[in-house]
């Protein structure tokens, strides 16, 4: 399957498959020359782009439905699969936030505070059915009514890394994301209305 490696930053990179309209994104983030995997999908020229990075030390799946292709790849490199880990991961360079918890929808966030790097699978997402028209990203449509206030807004990103969309990066990243889910119960209408368009337009 061809990849669209981008979102690199300092800290790692993203990559999608080519031309899928969905965009899954998936991420690959190295701390102390380990590389942490997120909501990995597979295709050619992966395992080169990891190694790259440094030795691959495990793949999170931050959302129940997000499988992709996490257990492939972490069993073909050797590393553990952790499923929405609720819980820490031992030795792990990150904090899990609780984003949702029901029997059909279980969504951890990750945080890596040493590289203020937010990690989320569909909590937020930068492509255009998760926005409001003037939005850089948005709140899950499924989730502006009730947003994750609570795991979320004491935090303050230089990176917010998407399950879908390319990421936000930079001083600007904890005010946008502050006023994300500040916002997101008031910006519901017209985040539904661009979705609408959006679909019509296609």
């Amino acid at each position: 399957m061809p990849l669209r490696f981008d979102d690199e930053f300092e800290h790692g990179l993203g990559w999608s498959v080519e031309g899928e309209r969905l965009a899954r994104t998936s991420h690959a983030i190295r701390t102390q020359d380990r590389v942490w995997l997120t909501d990995a999908v597979d295709g050619e020229g992966l395992d080169g782009r990891i190694a790259a990075l440094g030795a691959p030390a495990g793949v999170v799946q931050l959302l129940d439905r997000h499988k992709r292709d996490c257990a492939a790849v972490a069993d073909r490199l050797g590393v553990p699969l952790h499923v929405t880990p609720f819980t820490d991961v031992e030795g792990a360079p990150f904090v899990a936030f609780p984003i949702v918890r029901r029997r059909l929808w279980r969504e951890v966030a990750l945080w890596f505070a040493e590289q203020r790097i937010l990690v989320c699978g569909d909590a937020l997402g930068s492509l255009g059915y998760f926005r409001a028209p003037g939005e850089p990203f948005g709140v899950h449509p499924a989730l502006r009514l009730f947003p994750p206030r609570e795991a979320l807004a004491a935090l303050e990103p230089g990176h917010i890394l998407f399950g879908h969309g390319t990421g936000f990066h930079g001083p600007e990243a904890p005010g946008a994301l502050h006023t994300a889910l500040a916002t997101a119960r008031r910006r519901a209408p017209s985040a539904l209305l661009a979705t609408v368009r959006s679909m019509v337009r296609r």
